[in-house]
C-alpha cells in the first residue's frame, strides 16, 4: 500500500512517497511492518512498526508460578527456546541461592550450544534465499534436521523443549545419547563446508552484501545492539567470555569470540557462519567433560510450592541472537511480582532507522535479512 502527497495523475518530480512494507509474514522473521519514505529508488527514512505479535508475556508471567513461566519464556524467540528457558531458571536459582549439580551445568551448556547451531543454521539458509539463492536452505535444513533429532530425543520437543527446570533439568540423558550427539555434531561440522563454499564463494552474494548496510560501532552502542550483529561491527563483547555463566568459564580454547570490523551485511553473515563452527567445538568440549563426570543427579529436589524470597535480581545470557535478560522482582510469593524481559531482537531491529536511510530499495531486503531477528523476540 502506498500513500503519497500527490494526486491520481502520477508522481511529480521530487515528491516523496510513503511506502508500507508489510505487515505480511516473511517466513522465519515474523510479522513486521516498515514505513519507508522514498525519494525515487532511495530510502530517505525508515520506521519499524512493531507489536503485531505482542502477546503480553511479561504480564502473563505475573499470573504463573515459577514452574509455569518457563513455558511462556521459551516462545518469544522460537529459534532459541532452550536459551530463553535458561535465563528464567538462572534468575530464579539466583534468588533462591541454589547451586545446581555439575552434570546439569555441563548438560545445559551443551544443549544451549546445540540450540545456537540450530538458530544460526536457519538464518544461514534463509538469508541467501531472501537474496535469490534457494539451494543453501536445503543444506541448512538437512543439517538442522539431524540436530533436531538429537534435541527431540533428549527433551521430547522439536521447537519448545521445556527441558530446563529450576534446580537443573527435567531428567537425565537417555542411555547412549551422548554418543549419538557426538556423531551428529561431527556430521554437521563435516557438512558445513557446503554452506561456506556455496554462499561465501558466490560472487553475486558477495556483490549484494559487501559494503551494504554498514552499522557503525557508535550506532551499536547507541541502540544497544548485541550478539553477532554487534560483533560484526567490531564490538568485542560476549557474555560467555566476559561474564561467564554455566560452564563457559571452564571451556578454555574451545570458546572463541568471532568479530569483524566491516559492519556490513557480509560481515554479519561471516560472523554467524564462524560462530556456528565455534558452537560445534564447544559442544564437543562439553561432551568430553560429561564423559569424565561420575554418575550423579541432574536436578535438585524442590518443594511442592516453590516461592522465591523477597528481592530482585537480573540474569542475562548470550542468546544466539544477542543479549537476553530477565529482571525478576519477588514479593516472596509463588509467582513473580514482576518479570521484565530484555530481548535481543527488540534492540537490534531499532538500528534499521539508521541503516536503511540513504540506501536503495533494492538493498533493503539484503539489510533486513542480515539483522537476523525474530519478530516474536521483538514483540514479546
Amino acid at each position: 500500500m502506498t500513500e503519497t502527497t500527490i494526486g491520481i495523475g502520477g508522481a511529480a518530480e521530487g515528491t516523496d512517497m510513503v511506502l508500507n512494507i508489510g505487515p505480511q509474514h516473511p517466513s522465519t522473521h515474523g510479522v513486521l511492518r516498515l514505513r519507508l519514505v522514498l525519494d525515487g529508488e532511495r530510502i530517505r527514512s525508515a520506521e519499524p512498526i512493531i507489536g503485531y505479535m505482542h502477546r503480553g508475556a511479561e504480564k502473563l508471567f505475573e499470573a504463573r508460578d515459577y514452574r509455569q513461566i518457563i513455558m511462556l519464556a521459551n516462545r518469544h524467540d522460537w529459534l532459541s527456546a532452550f536459551s530463553n528457558e535458561l535465563g528464567v531458571v538462572l534468575a530464579v536459582e539466583r534468588m533462591l541461592g541454589m547451586e545446581v549439580p555439575e552434570r546439569a551445568v555441563w548438560t545445559r551448556t551443551l544443549l544451549a550450544e546445540l540450540n545456537r547451531v540450530l538458530n544460526h543454521l536457519m538464518f544461514l539458509g534463509s538469508y541467501p534465499l531472501e537474496l535469490g539463492g534457494i539451494t543453501p536452505i536445503f543444506y541448512a535444513f538437512t543439517e538442522r534436521e539431524e540436530l533436531q533429532q538429537v534435541m527431540e530425543e533428549v527433551s521430547g520437543g522439536r521447537m519448545h523443549y521445556m527441558f530446563n527446570r529450576v534446580g537443573g533439568l527435567k531428567e537425565d540423558l537417555p542411555n547412549g545419547w551422548t554418543g549419538r550427539a557426538r556423531a551428529t555434531v561431527a556430521r554437521v561440522r563435516a557438512q558445513m563446508g557446503r554452506i561456506d563454499d556455496l554462499v561465501l564463494g558466490n560472487e553475486i552474494f558477495r556483490g549484494r552484501t559487501r559494503g551494504v548496510g554498514v552499522l557503525s560501532q557508535r550506532d551499536v552502542h547507541g541502540f544497544g545492539v548485541s550478539g553477532p550483529i554487534a560483533r560484526a561491527s567490531g564490538v568485542d563483547f560476549d557474555l560467555r567470555r566476559d561474564e561467564p555463566y554455566l560452564a563457559y568459564g571452564e571451556l578454555g580454547g574451545a570458546l572463541r569470540v568471532v568479530t569483524r570490523t566491516e559492519g556490513d551485511c557480509l560481515a554479519r553473515f561471516e560472523v554467524l557462519l564462524e560462530q556456528t563452527h565455534v558452537a560445534l567445538d564447544i559442544a564437543d568440549a562439553c561432551l568430553d567433560r560429561l564423559a569424565e563426570l561420575p554418575p550423579g543427579p541432574i536436578n535438585q529436589r524442590l518443594p511442592k510450592v516453590l516461592k522465591a524470597p523477597e528481592g530482585h535480581t537480573y540474569a542475562w545470557t548470550e542468546n544466539p541472537l544477542g543479549l537476553n535478560g530477565y529482571y525478576l522482582v519477588s514479593k516472596g510469593e509463588k509467582t513473580p511480582h514482576r518479570l521484565k524481559l530484555r530481548s535481543a531482537s527488540f534492540n537490534n531491529i531499532q538500528a534499521l532507522t539508521v541503516l536503511l536511510p540513504g540506501t536503495l530499495v533494492a538493498d533493503m531486503v539484503a539489510i533486513l535479512g542480515s539483522m537476523f531477528f525474530v519478530v516474536g523476540d521483538v514483540d514479546k
